[in-house]
């Protein structure tokens, strides 16, 4: 298993390898997506979350439990109800996994800015004496 190494506000972050596979596993089917970004406005229970979906209440429960097992939803009892709330802690963990790609990415294109822009003063250096 492979584990990611992060330092984040002088602690140690550590985001295992099975952990961002759930995450990005459950990330990649849009009704998930769209039950988390429901979940973002605020709690709600399974029969809310079912409302927009030509799904049934069992085929939305399928998704929770996806999300529930990567750690992106969580229920509570509250009386008869069960709302479902979203826990940002896996999608954090996401984006600082991300982050650094993004950062190799800046860096990457910032050399290629360099490069271009002295092939450019080359190109036009070169076309003065021709």
């Amino acid at each position: 298993m492979y584990k990611t190494i992060r330092l984040y506000n002088q602690g140690v972050i550590e985001v295992t390898a099975d952990v961002l596979d759930a995450t990005f596993a459950a990330l990649a089917d849009p009704t998930r997506r769209a039950i988390l970004a429901r979940l973002a406005e605020g709690e709600a229970t399974v029969m809310e979350l079912a409302a927009p979906f030509a799904m049934s209440q069992p085929g939305i429960s399928k998704h929770l439990r996806v999300l529930e097992r990567a750690g992106l939803v969580s229920r509570r009892r509250d009386a008869q109800r069960r709302p479902c709330r979203l826990e940002p802690g896996p999608l954090k963990d996401a984006m600082a996994w991300l982050a650094d790609y993004r950062a190799y990415w800046e860096e990457s294109y910032q050399r290629l800015d360099v490069l271009l822009g002295e092939l450019r003063a080359t190109g036009a250096a070169g076309g003065d004496d021709e």
